[in-house]
């Protein structure tokens, strides 16, 4: 899937992307790290992998990111079921 970078902090080798339909989503150092990149930029079109994720094991991103632009998702901030990215890497053509 693609996605542009949005954030990233090379301190802690996470950040955020952006869906084509700007639905943000944070990877972490792991995602990071699988694509061999050593920087990203805001901006970069990247490669993201991702994997769905069972009830209970999602991240205190407060990112829903299987709901699409506008769905409510309540005070759950990823908790329950949705994407988690495995890969960040650069898009190339």
């Amino acid at each position: 899937m693609q996605a542009t970078a949005y954030t990233y902090d090379p301190e802690s080798r996470s950040g955020q992307v952006l869906l084509d339909d700007g639905t943000p989503v944070p990877f972490d150092a792991a995602a990071f790290d699988a694509g061999g990149l050593r920087l990203l930029r805001p901006g970069q079109r990247v490669r993201i992998e991702t994997e769905e994720t069972e009830a209970g094991a999602g991240t205190d991103s407060g990112t829903d990111a299987s709901a699409g632009p506008g769905a409510d998702t309540g005070t759950d901030t990823g908790a329950g079921a949705g994407r988690r990215i495995t890969l960040v890497t650069l898009q190339t053509f």
